[in-house]
């Protein structure tokens, strides 16, 4: 007996509607079942080879999300991440056979938002995506958290300065800070030898706290020390409790 398969019905919701993905793959089978299947969940998506070719792209026409393989041809898709975050506000999400988490943990502190290792079943990725969409959409769409009153000096040589837009470190450098590193050194600053919550945290990084998927908060934290090491040669004094959320240590010289 002969079976067809069906596509969903016209009036079905198709979950990755309207979102622009491009997929960056060097395996022209897997790439063509992966754009074949986001794009019958609605999404405006093409498959290119190599991150060279993403460059190109993008340099003309923008996207929303961007599903990179880590091992490509030429730049690898790690680079290729730390670059798209220093340009774009676009959502990153590495597919990769190397699934061990010192990898995860390199994708992610690199700029990732989803790292998913291979073998990877379709319907995880269109959830991915479309879970990744939701979040993106909500933080465009919230009203902004209020701005921290400004912070006094933690009394160790560390401030936050130039309308809390500056780590000043004791050494006298500063680091700039985005609005989400801003909010999250004020709600430490202001309490020295006191830790704070998890949900505290990300309540003042976001209004919207059920969106906000908490391993972002490791990643902010991660990002956040390399750069005040690779600014000022010092450690950031912020220490992780297990189970109550994270201090800001006090030093004293």
């Amino acid at each position: 007996m002969e079976t067809t398969q069906e596509g969903p019905p016209p009036t079905a919701p198709r979950p990755l509607q309207g979102i622009r993905i491009r997929v960056v793959e060097d395996d022209p089978e897997w790439c063509a079942l992966v754009v074949d299947e986001l794009a019958r969940q609605g999404a405006a998506v093409r498959g290119l080879g190599s991150v060279e070719a993403l460059y190109r792209e993008l340099a003309v026409d923008a996207c929303d999300i961007v599903v990179l393989d880590v091992m490509l041809p030429g730049e690898d898709g790690f680079s290729a991440t730390r670059h798209l975050r220093r340009t774009g506000d676009m959502g990153i999400v590495l597919v990769t056979g190397r699934g061990a988490a010192a990898d995860m943990a390199h994708g992610l502190s690199v700029g990732a938002d989803v790292y998913l290792p291979k073998p990877l079943e379709l319907p995880v990725l269109v959830a991915a995506l479309h879970s990744l969409h939701r979040r993106m959409a909500a933080r465009t769409a919230a009203p902004p958290c209020p701005a921290p009153e400004p912070a006094p000096p933690a009394g160790d040589g560390w401030s936050l300065r130039a309308g809390g837009w500056e780590l000043g470190s004791p050494g006298g450098h500063a680091v700039a800070l985005s609005s989400a590193e801003r909010a999250l050194l004020h709600a430490l600053i202001t309490s020295p030898g006191t830790p704070v919550g998890r949900e505290r945290l990300i309540a003042a990084l976001t209004p919207t706290p059920r969106d906000f998927d908490p391993h972002r908060l490791e990643v902010l934290l991660h990002r956040l020390r390399a750069r005040v090491r690779d600014a000022t040669g010092l450690a950031l004094p912020v220490r992780a409790l297990r189970g109550q959320g994270y201090l800001w240590v006090p030093t004293h010289s």
